[in-house]
């Protein structure tokens, strides 16, 4: 089941109602504030889940009494909406998870975020973090990007919690052999990928993967 979660950062509204348009997701979850992005859209979600400080009150009570499944927490909780809205999907037996709107001008938040990748890559479920800009992901295992497919120009790899061993990529700009990335290691900011695909290999770790384009 593919899952996209509507979170609560900043979202450029175009950007997000075309996304929406081209892929079908089976079920949507709204992490707080997310609820009023997609009121605004015109589309209901099939769960809200959060402690709904940032949401208004008329959006809530308006999702309400259109059925949707509300799980509310209190706002002195331990964990973030959209880590509340990641585990929801997860509960649900998502395969898929998207998010949309989980950077903005909160650092802090963003970085939560980034982390919050870590709770789906334990489940054995692909998760991404997307905006207008960049596409975020962590993986554990190879990945293989095909050109025609990547999002934006740039491709950054960082050491996500621990050393990554034998990392290898081919097709790249700038390739690498056997390479031993740190988590304090810059040398996979601004990668290009130069051929029909471009492939990423390790023995070990884990790696943060961001497409971006300016």
């Amino acid at each position: 089941m593919k899952t996209l979660i509507i979170s609560g950062g900043n979202i450029d509204v175009d950007f997000a109602l075309a996304f929406m348009e081209k892929e079908n997701y089976d079920y949507v979850i709204a992490a707080d504030r997310g609820l009023e992005f997609l009121r605004r859209a015109g589309r209901t979600p099939d769960m809200a889940a959060g402690d709904f400080d940032s949401a208004d009150a008329e959006s809530l009570r308006y999702f309400e009494k259109r059925g949707v499944r509300i799980r509310r927490f209190l706002p002195q909780k331990d964990s973030t909406d959209t880590e509340i809205a990641v585990l929801a999907a997860l509960e649900e037996k998502s395969t898929e998870i998207t998010v949309l709107g989980a950077t903005g001008s909160r650092a802090d938040h963003i970085l939560g975020n980034i982390k919050n990748l870590s709770l789906a890559l334990k489940a054995g479920v692909p998760c991404s973090l997307l905006d207008a800009h960049n596409r975020i992901r962590l993986i554990d295992a190879p990945l293989t990007i095909k050109r025609r497919e990547q999002f934006g120009e740039y491709v950054s790899l960082l050491a996500f919690g621990e050393t990554v061993a034998n990392l290898t990529l081919e097709g790249f700009f700038y390739p690498l052999q056997g390479y031993t990335m740190t988590c304090d290691d810059a040398v996979g900011i601004s990668n290009r990928i130069v051929e029909e695909e471009g492939r990423i290999s390790f023995s070990a770790g884990r790696l943060l993967v961001i497409e971006s384009r300016d």
